[in-house]
């Protein structure tokens, strides 16, 4: 009987380290496989990042400038549009606003890419097209409606991006078009929210059902061996896009000491009017 306890002591004992063994090694192995895993942490930051003269151009530095040239094909019209339909003082204070800030930061994102040797698209991706057609059909209110939501949506999710480049890049040309687009967009932001037509409970509802930040998708493609010069589309017959680009120096002054700082406290202070 002794014998027989021993055996079954000994077997107890045998089962309880190898379950504990098993479950130890499961919970190892998850966390050795996923930090070995390639596209993962500091993995994916060298593989998509590649050198240049004005600092390392990580995928997510590409994506930025690629973010800041469409935002620009789609909202600079769309901005032109409101000064036109626009029923409310406030709504066409916004649609100027738009105008300028895209037509500053179109001719800087199109200096930046030249000089990093990046290719940009040159029309409106589908989903920017889609909202162009949107705000084309609607009128009176409902384009007023619509075309402060829909602009503010948008740049609520640019101006993420941007802080998050401005944090993390090692380039010095991205960082620089990083402040400027911070500028601009927080100013966005400001004038159609001023519009009173935005509607901040379905921005919340946005934001929380949205799908995973298009960061961790492939990163565009690196430097080209000899870019050429983009060359802007009309997205809209009825809305053009800015000339070409302005020297550096002039755009910098126009937009941050020129008559736009005096343009913007004026009609940011201004209480929105039907006239």
């Amino acid at each position: 009987m002794r014998s027989v306890d021993r055996t079954g002591l000994v077997s107890g004992t045998g089962l309880v380290v190898a379950a504990l063994t098993a479950t130890l090694i499961a919970l190892i192995f998850p966390i050795w496989s996923y930090a070995d895993r390639s596209g993962t942490g500091l993995d994916s930051l060298n593989t998509q990042t590649v050198p240049t003269r004005f600092g390392p151009l990580s995928g997510l530095d590409r994506e930025f400038v690629t973010k800041v040239r469409l935002a620009g094909l789609w909202e600079l019209p769309a901005g032109q549009q409101a000064e036109e339909r626009g029923t409310t003082k406030a709504v066409r204070t916004a649609g100027a606003h738009l105008v300028e800030g895209h037509t500053f930061l179109d001719a800087r994102v199109r200096d930046v890419a030249a000089r990093l040797g990046l290719d940009l698209p040159n029309q409106p991706n589908a989903q920017q097209r889609g909202w162009l057609a949107t705000l084309e059909t609607a009128h009176g209110t409902d384009y007023d409606r619509k075309f402060a939501n829909l602009l503010r949506r948008a740049h609520g999710k640019v101006f993420a991006v941007v802080a998050q480049v401005r944090a993390n890049t090692r380039n010095s040309l991205v960082r620089d078009l990083a402040d400027d687009a911070n500028t601009t967009v927080l100013d966005h932001i400001k004038v159609l929210e001023a519009t009173g037509y935005v509607d901040f409970d379905a921005l919340a509802r946005d934001a929380a059902t949205a799908a995973p930040p298009l960061t961790a998708s492939p990163a565009p493609p690196g430097p080209t061996d000899s870019p050429g010069t983009p060359v802007p589309v009309t997205p809209s017959a009825a809305y053009p896009l800015p000339p070409g680009r302005l020297p550096r120096q002039e755009l910098t002054l126009r937009h941050r000491t020129g008559t736009r700082g005096r343009t913007r406290t004026s009609q940011t202070h201004n209480a929105p009017s039907t006239s």
